[in-house]
């Protein structure tokens, strides 16, 4: 990444010099982040044994590929619905003049909440797209007068309540490229 010299530089500007860069990884490599993507706690000796490689080798890659950030997180995908959060929504928001500030404003308010579990600033209409999950149409309601309300620059929001996933957002299913 290119020096600041002081200068304070947007998060995106960071995300785009991050998305210029390009990992070299050869099929093997692929092969292994298929697999760990789909489950992460497989032992090396059956990874090594699917990929063609020895046990030490697949150790010996997924080290480096978690070493130069390829791999960010291990992580356990758990089911909401059988931890309290029954309910997800998709809120489409719209703010009252969206400059930086209060784009940057209500990114980072929406951040803290544990309730959104994901967020993107998106083009269009809108200017957020949130996905919210919460254990009952009342959190979901306390929710939104604390922060989709006038006091957070909010000019409308609309709600779309998911009756059930067809393809579901897990990280695993997107494409390896590059």
């Amino acid at each position: 990444m290119p020096p600041n010299f002081g200068i304070h530089v947007p998060k995106f500007v960071t995300m785009v010099t991050k998305l210029m860069k390009s990992a070299n990884l050869d099929s093997f490599d692929r092969k292994l982040l298929d697999l760990v993507r789909r489950n992460n706690l497989e032992p090396a000796r059956n990874l090594a044994e699917r990929v063609g490689l020895s046990e030490s080798s697949v150790l010996r890659r997924l080290r480096r590929m978690r070493a130069e950030g390829i791999i960010v997180a291990d992580v356990a995908i758990v089911d909401p619905a059988l931890t309290g959060a029954a309910i997800t929504m998709h809120v489409l928001v719209q703010l009252d003049n969206a400059g930086h500030a209060r784009t940057d404003s209500f990114a980072k308010a929406i951040a803290r909440r544990p309730e959104v579990v994901a967020a993107w600033n998106v083009t269009g209409d809108d200017d957020f797209l949130l996905t919210v999950q919460v254990p009952s149409m009342e959190a979901y309601d306390i929710f939104t007068r604390e922060e989709l309300s006038d006091e957070a620059y909010v000019r409308t929001f609309k709600t779309l309540i998911s009756i059930r996933p067809v393809v579901d957002n897990m990280l695993s299913r997107r494409p390896l490229t590059a």
